[in-house]
């Protein structure tokens, strides 16, 4: 026997050992190289994936197997690699095909440069796993990802697992929760782990256009159905067929809509507009809404019926407030997607991750997404500084404790925050979307303005009914009140 071939023999042998090694404590791994792919699995994965699954796994990005979220190029876990960084106790799915999601703990590391010589030298990652369900309520702490959503917190992690019971289910769901909590995202979410996966998933906003055109959007027309009709146009309804049709904002669609929308519920059918012929729905419908759907049945303003027919499967995403422990694994994986698409590897200094702590983000994960976008943008250097912070996230007291009083209309105020540095852009240049403009408005205006929003869970659409005026008026007030 040759040198080469003794060397092999020990290779396997040794390869062997450690996989056993592994798997006695309830653990797999995975062997990566630098373009993120997979080189070695040890056996023990066949025991979550299947038989022969090792021998399946070689040669695939990391990516196919536990989600561009974590392993995409973009991914908060291969930038962290990339930065010589180690990462422990993160949940995510691990998978072979699209139907079949297994959630599992996860840590990653680089593999020590001097431990090369003694293994295959393209070996630059590892990745150590083990079942979900092998861990203990104090060993699961670390974030979790599920499709693009990251969270820590017990309700979402309730959230979570409801996606995940849903995984072999058609039925129909409706989120609720305040605008910018991501309720789009849960859906996209349900939709890739069910069996219509491979099927398209459909949007459409029911409070973005008027309900003559909404009618259309949905279910389409006929040539001549009105004015302008000039050829026949499916709906999103048969766009969504053998996937899922997301109807967004479901609690501003109008009454005769929302009959139409209940017998596509109740009997799989549909007309197109301008005709008699039935047609058969074969989409699974998910809504979302901000609206408190009770009140507003009260009110006569949406239908108990429809309200029961899409609540087969309610959930609710909590505003961030009260799921703090999620902000900083948001703001990471915000911060590395964000200054991926520049090219730039961010952190964040110890005083800025608490500025983010301390406030409430009444505009919720959207808000924090457009706080650390403008912090990217204004961000010289590769930590983000509280000063590269836009003005509308207090740098004051502390989350629950009060603020100071703001100046008299009559007063310049002083900047907010730390001293700018040299050369350094304003924090908030006018006209920039997260600006928050100083109150041109009467106080007594601005906190009516203000109370009404938060009876409406910041729904301006809501608002501005109560306030008897047009969503235009409303976003003019604001704008001139400073509270947009």
């Amino acid at each position: 026997m040759d040198s080469e071939s003794q060397r092999e023999i020990e290779a396997r042998a040794a390869w062997q050992g450690v996989s056993a090694a592994f798997a006695a404590l309830g653990r797999t791994f995975l062997c990566v190289d630098r373009e993120f792919r997979v080189i070695h699995a040890s056996a023990a994965i066949d025991e979550i994936l299947g038989e022969g699954a090792s021998d399946r796994v070689p040669g695939r990005p990391v990516s196919d197997l536990l989600g561009p979220d974590l392993f995409g190029p973009a991914g908060t876990l291969t930038l962290a690699l990339l930065g010589g960084e180690r990462r422990e106790g993160w949940r995510g799915h691990l998978r072979l095909n699209d139907s079949d999601h297994h959630l599992v703990s996860l840590s990653a590391a680089p593999f020590p440069s001097q431990m090369v010589a003694a293994c295959d030298p393209r070996v630059a990652y590892v990745i150590v796993l083990r079942p979900s369900e092998q861990e203990t309520a104090d060993a699961a702490s670390g974030p979790t990802s599920i499709s693009a959503l990251i969270a820590r917190s017990p309700a979402m992690l309730r959230v979570f697992a409801l996606i995940e019971n849903l995984k072999h289910s058609d039925a129909t769901v409706l989120i609720t929760g305040e605008s910018g909590t991501g309720k789009e995202l849960v859906a996209r979410s349900i939709h890739e782990h069910s069996p219509r996966t491979r099927g398209p998933f459909v949007a459409v906003n029911a409070g973005a256009l008027p309900g003559e055109l909404l009618e259309s959007e949905m279910f389409g027309h006929v040539r001549g159905a009105f004015t302008g009709a000039v050829k026949d146009r499916i709906g999103r309804f048969e766009m969504a067929s053998g996937g899922t049709l997301f109807l967004d904002e479901v609690g501003d669609l109008p009454l005769p809509l929302q009959v139409k929308l209940l017998r596509v519920l109740q009997d799989g059918t549909f007309e197109r507009l301008g005709e008699s012929a039935s047609r058969a729905s074969e989409a699974r419908v998910i809504a979302a809404t901000n609206v408190d759907l009770p009140t507003a049945i009260s009110e006569g303003r949406f239908r108990e019926d429809l309200y029961y027919r899409l609540r087969v499967v309610p959930i609710e995403v909590p505003p961030l407030r009260e799921r703090r422990e999620d902000i900083e694994p948001l703001a990471r994986a915000i911060l590395a997607r964000v200054g991926a698409r520049q090219g730039r590897a961010l952190q964040f200094s110890p005083d800025a991750l608490r500025v983010l702590l301390r406030h409430d983000w009444p505009g919720n994960v959207r808000e924090l997404e457009n706080a650390l976008e403008y912090a990217v943008a204004v961000c010289r250097g590769q930590t983000l500084l509280p000063e590269d912070l836009p003005e509308l996230v207090p740098q004051g007291p502390a989350f629950g404790t009060a603020a100071p009083p703001p100046p008299p209309a009559s007063e310049e105020a002083p900047p907010a925050g730390p001293a700018a540095r040299p050369g350094r852009v304003p924090a908030t240049p006018p006209g920039h979307p997260g600006t928050r403009r100083a109150p041109r408005a009467d106080p007594e205006e601005v906190e009516r303005l203000r109370r009404v929003l938060e009876d409406h869970r910041w729904n301006r659409g809501a608002a501005a009914r109560a306030l008897g005026i047009s969503r235009t008026t409303l976003w003019r007030r604001l704008r001139e009140a400073g509270l947009i």
